[in-house]
């Protein structure tokens, strides 16, 4: 799912500016074994005080972003992270781990994986976020600002960048609610709650109920 305008125009400069004078290093540093083996890019170092400044600016924007809020229902975060992929880099085909880090260094489960786009996707070629599952690929390259969210367990890859620079952000939730079809029902409701008149509310308030109805439904 795509969550739009996660970051207003001034966030987004701030944090692309903060970018710009940030340490980089190798992604592979930070990449667990399997992942190294197809991870090219570049991370901003996680111990730069500029660095952290701007993931907990990032964070506090999505943790108040009213549709990321509700959809996700952040309990703990894994430290975030700033990737950047100039011309023929990529990161190949690969999952995320089922279990990372907070910023004090304890375990959590991850359920939720996000990308947060922060390069105007005129400004590069290539680099789309591509989401494999039984459907088959799906390809994303969002306004900058703008985030995709997925199940941690789902196949994906950073398709080879051919010219410019992409820089984005991500991270890893674990919810407080660990079931997928159950945060997408209670996110139905929220969204009927906001927009009781709305065209699509007895829609989704059919949808709900025909699921709860398949949850607790007995032979």
């Amino acid at each position: 799912m795509i969550v739009l305008d996660v970051l207003d125009p001034g966030q987004l400069l701030a944090v692309q500016q903060g970018l710009a004078g940030a340490p980089f290093r190798d992604g592979r540093a930070t990449a667990g074994a399997a992942a190294e083996r197809v991870k090219l890019n570049e991370q901003a170092r996680g111990d730069d005080p500029g660095v952290i400044d701007l993931a907990r600016k990032v964070r506090l924007a999505l943790e108040t972003h009213p549709t990321f809020r509700s959809l996700v229902r952040p309990a703990r975060w894994s430290s975030l992270m700033f990737s950047r992929y100039g011309p023929g880099q990529q990161y190949g085909l690969h999952a995320d781990n089922a279990a990372m880090y907070d910023d004090d260094g304890w375990p959590l489960r991850t359920d939720i994986s996000f990308t947060l786009f922060l390069s105007d996707p005129q400004t590069y070629e290539g680099g789309a976020l591509l989401l494999r599952d039984l459907a088959g690929d799906r390809e994303f390259r969002p306004a900058a600002g703008s985030a995709v969210l997925y199940p941690t367990g789902q196949l994906h890859r950073v398709t080879p960048v051919t010219s410019g620079v992409r820089l984005a952000c991500v991270g890893w939730v674990q919810s407080m609610i660990r079931r997928a079809d159950q945060r997408e029902l209670l996110f139905d409701l929220e969204r009927v709650r906001r927009r009781p008149d709305a065209e699509d509310a007895e829609l989704l308030l059919d949808k709900t109920i025909g699921n709860l109805l398949r949850m607790w439904g007995e032979d």
